[in-house]
This record gives structure tokens, C-alpha cells and sequence, in this order.
């Protein structure tokens, strides 16, 4: 029996159509022949393997030539796959696509006026325009919501409508590698926050790779720093017009997390489990102690119960239900979960599971980086507790 059987023991990827099935085995395949062998080096040097980004292009992966063929559009369970897949091989990289996939389409589809959701989409989808998430900000991170200080001030220049923004962005992942940045700023006049499309080789903006990270040293994260920096008018989102549009955008992404949470669950349970097949101690198979199969067990509850969550969390919103509640618990449960099962995996591959070779430590390591970001565990906790109690803890 494949691995891959036996480590969906409920049978969730039977959910999935025949194409979006196909169009998944082909991103395996991908992943396992230009992904996989090289990660391991490119994150000891903290560097982004580009030669990896063509195949991810060309497949197509946002919307499948499989799918397409059969009739279908890609469901949210296809694109949450998608997610486990890129997760299931390395966190960096699946950061790395769903910042495309998942934060700039997602707030380009939700913030942008019907005009420019049909103009922008089509070149997001193919990568023919790439963009970054540009929220969080040095000193604003758990609080952006009511502390975020990037400014822009409507003004017209040479006779045309424009906006001047000025602050500063931070852990901004890919933004080396993007056409534009999709700023949140605060409107000087009402002080709500609006959102732009940036330039990323506008004047004015300063973008420097962040260094020294023991996590996702793979995803080139980075500071940015905004100077009076001029868009046209054109390159506002038209619908995000405070941060309540804003969270909405969230409350998808965060669902998006949750599935990279659950990949990498997987992935570091089966490198686990393929360390355990070749090793013997004391004279017999490691498979074949107690304790072994109890923290793979343990391992592989922890990934499947991860797997149940997004994939009803993603049924209801494929049936339009949306709820902060929903993704935040998500989130917050997947990636603590996610914190443990790396954890275990390091301890059945003993003083080997701190190698890159025996293919745990890279998980291990990128599961706190997962932990934190989009939404850490004490906000997402504040969020559900928010609608269990019927009172807000923010202040």
C-alpha cells in the first residue's frame, strides 16, 4: 500500500472530483521531482531555490487544465489540497505560493471593484502579476487593527487623482520577487484603512531582506519602507474602505494557513515514518518498539484530526458560510497541533531528527513560524472566546 494511502485513513481526499484528483497527482509529481530534492540546501543558506518557480507556474495549478477539461471549476477543497501538497514538501514554499495564491488573490478578489477583479485576476492566476500581502508593520502586528500607522493622504499631481502613502511594512514574505504590494494604509482624512496596489519598484520604496531566521529560512521575507510614495487613484482596492474589509479578507487566509498547518502535519509524520522503516536499535526494526508506534500514532491522529477540521471548515464555505470564529479555531488549532507533531517527529528520529537529511528538522523548525503568523494563538483564542462569552477581550 503508498504511503499516501495509508495516511488518509478516513478517505477526505474522496471528497475531491476525478480531475481535481489528477490535477493534484500531477502537483506531487512536480513537487517530488523539482521541490524536494533541493530544499533541504536552499534553507541551510536561507535562500529561495528560483529555478523551482517556472514548474509551479506552468502548471497551472489555480486553475487546472484538468478541471478546466472536465467542466469543473476548482472547488475549495481542490485549493485547500493544493495547500496540503506545497505544505507537505516544505512550509516555505507553500508560504511562497499561497502569497499568491491565497493573500494577494484573495484581496485583490474581495477588496477590488468588479473592473478590477476582471482585469487583475486573470494575471494573478498565471503569475503574469505578482503580488504580496503588505499588513503587518514593525511595531504593529497582534494590534494592526487599531495601531497600524502607515498613512495615505489623497492628493492630485501633474492633474491627476492620486494618493501619497508613507510608513513602514514588515515580514512581508516574497516582496523581493513581486510587480506590486498591496498596501494597507490609514486615510488621513477619515482614518480608516484602505488598501493599494504599490509599485514594488516605485519611487519612494525601499524593500530589505530580513536575516537571521531559524524559521522559513526559505521564504524571503522582508522590511519595507514607504516614503512618500504616489499611486494614481486607480490603484486603490475600491471595496476595502476600513479594517472590517480587511478582516474579511483574514477570515479566508486564515483557512489557508490551517491547510499549510495540515501538510506540514503530514509531511512531518511521514518523514517520521520513513526514518523509522530503514533504522533498527538494539538489534531490531525501530518500527517494531512500543513506544515507536505509539508516538506514530499519535502522530498521524494529530494530522488526520487537523485534516477533518479544514476540510468541513472549507465545506462551509464553499456553502457560503463565513465565520472570523470558524477560521480563527482553525488556525489556532492546527498550528498548535502542528508545534507537537513536529516535535515527535524529531523525537523518533532521536539526535538524527536535528538533520536536514533525514528530512524533520526543517518541519520542526518552520512550524513556529506557522504558529505565529497570520493571526497568533492569543488572538485567535480572543476571537473565539469573543463568541463563546458574548464579550470582547480587545481593548
Amino acid at each position: 500500500m503508498e504511503p499516501t494511502a495509508i495516511s488518509d485513513f478516513y478517505g477526505f481526499r474522496g471528497l475531491l472530483s476525478d480531475a481535481e484528483s489528477a490535477a493534484l497527482a500531477r502537483l506531487r509529481s512536480i513537487l517530488e521531482k523539482h521541490v524536494a530534492p533541493v530544499v533541504d540546501d536552499y534553507w541551510e543558506r536561507g535562500e529561495f531555490p528560483e529555478q523551482i518557480v517556472a514548474p509551479l507556474i506552468e502548471a497551472d495549478l489555480m486553475n487546472p487544465a484538468e478541471v478546466r477539461d472536465a467542466g469543473q471549476r476548482p472547488s475549495g477543497l481542490y485549493a485547500g489540497f493544493r495547500n496540503f501538497e506545497l505544505g507537505r514538501i516544505d512550509a516555505s514554499v507553500a508560504t511562497y505560493y499561497n502569497a499568491q495564491s491565497g493573500l494577494f488573490r484573495t484581496t485583490v478578489a474581495l477588496g477590488g471593484s468588479d473592473e478590477q477583479v476582471a482585469e487583475l485576476d486573470p494575471k494573478i492566476t498565471s503569475f503574469g502579476y505578482k503580488g504580496v500581502f503588505a499588513l503587518t508593520e514593525p511595531e504593529h502586528g497582534s494590534d494592526i487593527a487599531g495601531g497600524l500607522s502607515t498613512s495615505a493622504q489623497h492628493q492630485r499631481r501633474d492633474g491627476q487623482d492620486g494618493w501619497v502613502i508613507t510608513g513602514a511594512k514588515r515580514w512581508i514574505g516574497g516582496a523581493g520577487q513581486a510587480d506590486a504590494l498591496a498596501v494597507f494604509a490609514r486615510d488621513h482624512s477619515d482614518k480608516q484603512v484602505k488598501c493599494f496596489l504599490v509599485p514594488a519598484d516605485a519611487p519612494g520604496v525601499k524593500i530589505s531582506k530580513i536575516l537571521g531566521k531559524t524559521s522559513l529560512r526559505i521564504m524571503q521575507n522582508a522590511d519595507i519602507e514607504l516614503t512618500d510614495v504616489w499611486v494614481p487613484a486607480t490603484a486603490r482596492l475600491a471595496k476595502i474602505n476600513s479594517f472590517t474589509d480587511v478582516a474579511a479578507c483574514l477570515r479566508n487566509m486564515r483557512s489557508d494557513v490551517a491547510w499549510i498547518a495540515t501538510g506540514v502535519c503530514f509531511g512531518a509524520y511521514e518523514s517520521a515514518r520513513d526514518y523509522v522503516a530503514g533504522r533498527s536499535q538494539f538489534g531490531k526494526p525501530l518500527g517494531s518498539f512500543q513506544l515507536i508506534q505509539e508516538k506514530l500514532a499519535h502522530m498521524l491522529s494529530n494530522a488526520t484530526a487537523c485534516l477533518a477540521m479544514v476540510v468541513r471548515l472549507t465545506q462551509q464555505q464553499d456553502a457560503g458560510v463565513y465565520r472570523d470564529e470558524n477560521s480563527a479555531m482553525a488556525k489556532m488549532f492546527t498550528a498548535r497541533i502542528l508545534r507537537e507533531t513536529t516535535a515527535l517527529a524529531r523525537e523518533v528520529c532521536g539526535g538524527n531528527g536535528i538533520l536536514l537529511e533525514n528530512k524533520v528538522a526543517r518541519h520542526h523548525a518552520d512550524a513556529e513560524a506557522i504558529y505565529s503568523y497570520e493571526g497568533t494563538h492569543e488572538i485567535n483564542s480572543l476571537i473565539i472566546g469573543r463568541v463563546i462569552t458574548g464579550t470582547s477581550a480587545f481593548r
